[in-house]
This record gives C-alpha cells, sequence and structure tokens, in this order.
C-alpha cells in the first residue's frame, strides 16, 4: 500500500486504481497522436488512412507546415470542411505546438460536424524540433532534430 500521509507532493492525491488508469490512458490514445508516430505512418507512403489537417492562419501556413495537410483554419471549418475532407477517413488536427489549443478547437469543431478526430500532440513547434521535413511559402525546409525532444540517432523506443 502506498503512504500517501507523507507529505509526499507526488502521491498526496493517491494514484488512480490500475483499471481505472488504462482507462484513461486508453482513452487520452484515442483522442491523441504525437508527432512520430504521425511521421511515421505518412512517410511509410501509400494512404496513411488519415488526413492531416493544419487548423492555423495563411500566414503561418506560410511560414512552414507539414507536406501533404490540408489547410483549414479553425474559423473556416464549419462551412468548408464538407469541401475538402471526406467523414469516412479520420482527421489528425495540428495548431502550432503545446502552448495552443487551436487543435482542439479545430479537432471539437470537426467532431462536431461528424468526423472521427485526433489532436497530433506537440503540433507544428514538435514537427520542427524532430527533425521532420516541412514546407514554407519559399519551398522544402527542414532542421536538424533537437536532442532534447528526439533522439540524434535511431529512435525513441517509446
Amino acid at each position: 500500500m502506498i503512504n500517501t500521509a507523507s507529505g509526499n507532493p507526488v502521491l498526496r492525491v493517491a494514484p488512480a486504481a490500475p483499471a481505472e488508469a488504462a482507462a484513461y490512458f486508453r482513452a487520452s490514445l484515442a483522442f491523441h497522436a504525437d508527432v512520430s508516430d504521425v511521421a511515421a505512418a505518412l512517410a511509410a507512403g501509400g494512404d496513411p488512412g488519415f488526413v492531416v489537417v493544419d487548423s492555423r492562419s495563411t500566414e503561418s501556413w506560410d511560414q512552414g507546415h507539414i507536406p501533404g495537410a490540408v489547410h483549414l483554419p479553425t474559423a473556416l471549418i464549419p462551412e468548408q470542411a464538407g469541401q475538402l475532407l471526406d467523414t469516412s477517413v479520420p482527421v489528425v488536427t495540428y495548431c502550432w505546438g503545446p502552448g495552443c489549443n487551436g487543435a482542439t478547437r479545430a479537432a471539437l469543431a470537426l467532431a462536431d460536424l461528424g468526423y472521427q478526430v485526433k489532436e497530433m500532440l506537440g503540433g507544428f513547434e514538435y514537427w520542427a524540433r524532430e527533425g521532420f521535413p516541412y514546407e514554407t511559402w519559399q519551398g522544402p525546409a527542414r532542421r536538424d532534430a533537437d536532442p532534447l525532444t528526439a533522439p540524434v540517432e535511431g529512435d525513441c523506443g517509446c
């Protein structure tokens, strides 16, 4: 048994029961995808089984976006989603990064319209920081992987 009375700030609130924790983490995976998994699925070639939606402004899109992503700013989702997206194809939304909830708002707007949707954790920031290629108004670009966000060689193993 865990002693939660010790004053330990981590255990001040007891961890959830294993079954509750499993349900929570399973649900989290149903709502979220990470940058590395999205990149791997897109790099595998062929149809990844989902479409990526960049929910940012045109200026942000021009600054850098994931190759093959659909540009659909959140405010335009209600009027344009039906013209750009197929309701039978799951959608992965992204915005700037972990400090922005734009991808969450876009995912909500799409879910309200009947789309299956996941949010890409880390957004464009972590796409670029992990060294994946992106496109700008000037053409293709890529940065070296930030060793604080991705291994310099190999994969993270998670």
